[in-house]
């Protein structure tokens, strides 16, 4: 009889293969619709022009999945990253950007007009359009993000905590691009809100503590009247849960790991619950993020994902506090994302009382770009 190891083999070496073959197949896909549209189909450039592209277009196809490995893998390499991520965010632009361009290419085709000119004109649109995307995506992934003011009805919530101001970051992914310098001035723009609560619903960073000790270092002069309070995301899970949630007490947040606590002002009472992420979480976390809780006091759930909102609403929870979605980040990501989330971004209602704000989020991920997507700190104003 095989050992197991040997009974497994075929299946795994098959899986993998194929795993192989599909990211093989959307790189040349992501590449190569790009490439066609500025150097190929009936553009008839000069030929050193088409072989300079075609080099550089090669290069970066060739390029990006070691630099992809190499920066996020577990040798964790930032320069790799940032020269990795910067080539994904680039090539996805261009792609989205290529394949709209079949829409001008259809007109100009309706209206009469050949090649070569017809296909030249589409590849400097595409181009024209592309780059002051990348570099306003870039100004706007780097810079502080804008306050998002958002008032919240809670028909359950006493006199007392009327007008309660819970400041929201989330999704601040320190990582290979060193901010401690941003996160500096996140922390001043937060503590210029004068926040009765201030929550990190996770995603913190990009990396272990070790790595991303100095740009976290500022989120310790955070202030909050009654509490500063932060979840796991799915990104602390790549390794470092347990240290990040040790981490961020020592910076004087409490961590709300599957548990809670109770704020208190002018006498009455407000839950504030965090869930581990979708990514590790299981249904007994709710059920002890919430034991002992009087079933008359107003819940806020911290939760990274929005699609936590489903188990959420069996508690009765009265809001639930998400990020996760970047707001799709890059356009059009945020079509993909809307495929997987109950939200892509602001307020909803969900069920007779539950409601869920999703934060596009405080930093980003990846390519150091924010396209139709920007980046927010949240000031919720609770009323009943």
């Amino acid at each position: 009889m095989p050992d197991s190891k040997t009974a497994q083999g075929p299946p795994a070496r098959r899986l993998r293969r194929a795993r192989g073959l599909t990211i093989t197949a959307v790189l040349i896909v992501l590449f190569g619709v790009p490439w066609w549209t500025l150097a190929g189909a009936g553009t008839q450039w000069p030929g050193v022009l088409v072989v300079a592209v075609t080099i550089l277009f090669i290069g970066g196809l060739l390029a990006l999945p070691l630099l992809l490995y190499l920066g996020h893998g577990r040798r964790g390499q930032d320069w790799a990253a940032r020269i990795g991520d910067a080539i994904l965010g680039v090539i996805w632009v261009l792609f989205a950007w290529a394949l709209l361009s079949n829409l001008l290419r259809l007109a100009l085709a309706i209206g009469g007009l050949a090649d070569p000119l017809r296909s030249r004109i589409i590849a400097v649109a595409v181009f024209a359009i592309a780059l002051p995307l990348l570099l306003w995506g870039y100004f706007e992934a780097m810079r502080v993000p804008r306050i998002k003011s958002v008032p919240v009805t809670i028909s359950r919530l006493a006199r007392g905590l009327h007008g309660v101001r819970i400041v929201l970051l989330t999704d601040t992914h320190f990582g290979p691009i060193n901010r401690a310098r941003w996160s500096t001035a996140v922390v001043a723009a937060v503590n210029a809100l004068d926040a009765d609560i201030v929550c990190h619903t996770g995603d913190i960073a990009d990396g272990s503590v070790v790595q991303r000790r100095e740009q976290v270092a500022a989120l310790a002069n955070v202030r909050a009247k009654l509490a500063k309070v932060y979840v796991l995301g799915n990104h602390e899970h790549f390794g470092w849960p347990q240290t990040w949630l040790e981490h961020m007490r020592q910076l004087g947040w409490e961590s709300l790991h599957n548990r809670h606590i109770v704020v208190r002002r002018e006498g009455a009472a407000l839950v504030v619950a965090g869930v581990d992420d979708a990514t590790a979480v299981a249904p007994s976390h709710y059920a002890a993020a919430l034991a002992g809780v009087d079933p008359k006091q107003p819940v806020v759930l911290l939760a990274h994902q929005p699609k936590q909102i489903d188990a959420a609403i069996e508690l009765g929870i009265d809001l639930q506090l998400s990020g996760h979605t970047h707001g799709g980040q890059i356009w059009p990501f945020d079509l993909i994302v809307r495929l997987v989330q109950p939200s892509l971004h602001g307020l909803t209602r969900h069920g007779e009382r539950a409601q869920l704000y999703t934060s596009r989020g405080t930093g980003f991920w990846g390519p150091p770009l924010r396209i139709f997507a920007p980046s927010e700190i949240t000031v919720l104003t609770l009323n009943g």
